[in-house]
């Protein structure tokens, strides 16, 4: 489309025209050669510019957003690992705890080939600390195979552990037998690069000059054949600040359902790096995860595959080649 020299003159003083201008391809004019196939483009200064991933809202889901592709390849590599070595740590909660008290380095363990075996020990339910692995009279240690060899005690693999650790908590405490947050069981901040982060996701879901500010995120272990059958997310007193909640590893099959379970759910895929926010009316319905695929054809993991491919990340590509991770942050008060 052609347009006058005023016109012209008129557009570029609009922010569009610009910005236009800012990123348009440009050669050098010093260049030797007047063959423009030879010249070599100026750079364009691309540092201050954050370029965000599109937000898609549902007509019949209101407070629901999909954020395809939000996280950037380094983020999803970072929060896999922290997820594995950082997140499980104690005093955060697991599903192990019922049965082997808190578990250190649990990642670390399976990657050694370490065995977890109980103790008889001295000490009682009542002197038993949070920082140790212990139920009643008894201790859960780690030790090499051959060690744990030695002892005639009951045993598990820290590679069998690792298999079966289904979920980690962040921040407040979720009380899973009693459904809330228990406030007085020892816990930490959530770390603040994932505050940032979840901060900055939340936007679209928050009016202007409202700030996410989370309290507590529960992280999500699947292997092959897990699911997430359909569920709420109400146990958090402000239903109109969102649950922030990440993808990362094999793609998954996420149901997205009405009120009631007799409404017929919307499927769709979630892939590593995209993003869900659901507020307001969206944390009324009904969710879950009925698949994820770990075969290589359909898991769509390539991208992580080729950047896991150092020597110490091998032991993280090896998990998340056949696992999903879900990290779902929350404002709980």
């Amino acid at each position: 489309m052609y347009e006058s020299e005023n016109n012209r003159e008129d557009s570029e003083r609009t922010a569009f025209r610009r910005t236009e201008k800012k990123y348009k391809l440009y050669f050098d004019n010093n260049a030797s050669s007047k063959n423009k196939k030879n010249k070599q483009p100026k750079p364009v200064d691309l540092t201050e510019d954050k370029f965000s991933s599109p937000v898609f809202s549902l007509q019949n889901h209101p407070g629901f957003y999909f954020i395809p592709g939000a996280l950037s390849l380094e983020k999803q590599c970072d929060l896999i690992r922290e997820s594995l070595t950082e997140f499980p740590q104690p005093p955060n909660r697991t599903n192990h705890n019922a049965i082997y008290g808190p578990i250190h380095n649990l990642f670390v363990a399976a990657k050694e080939g370490k065995v977890l075996v109980e103790e008889k020990s001295a000490i009682t339910s009542h002197e038993c600390s949070s920082d140790l692995n212990c139920r009643g009279g008894e201790e859960w240690k780690f030790f090499t195979e051959k060690e744990a060899s030695l002892r005639k005690c009951r045993s598990v693999s820290g590679s069998s552990l690792l298999r079966k650790l289904r979920w980690s908590t962040l921040g407040l405490q979720f009380d899973w037998s009693n459904r809330n947050y228990n406030v007085s069981l020892q816990h930490n901040k959530i770390p603040e690069a994932l505050c940032e982060l979840a901060k900055q996701l939340a936007k679209p879901a928050l009016p202007a000059g409202v700030e996410f500010q989370p309290e507590a995120a529960i992280v999500n272990y699947f292997a092959s054949g897990d699911t997430l059958g359909g569920h709420l997310d109400d146990m958090e007193a402000d239903w109109s600040k969102p649950i922030v909640s990440l993808s990362l590893g094999c793609k998954a099959i996420f149901l997205l359902g009405g009120k009631s379970r007799e409404d017929a759910p919307l499927a769709m895929f979630l892939r590593s790096g995209d993003v869900v926010l659901m507020a307001g009316e969206a944390r009324e319905c009904f969710h879950g995860v009925p698949r994820i695929f770990t075969d290589k054809e359909n898991a769509e993991i390539g991208h992580l595959e080729t950047h896991l491919r150092q020597e110490d990340d091998l032991c993280f590509l090896k998990y998340i080649q056949t696992s999903r991770i879900n990290i779902n942050i929350r404002q709980v008060f």
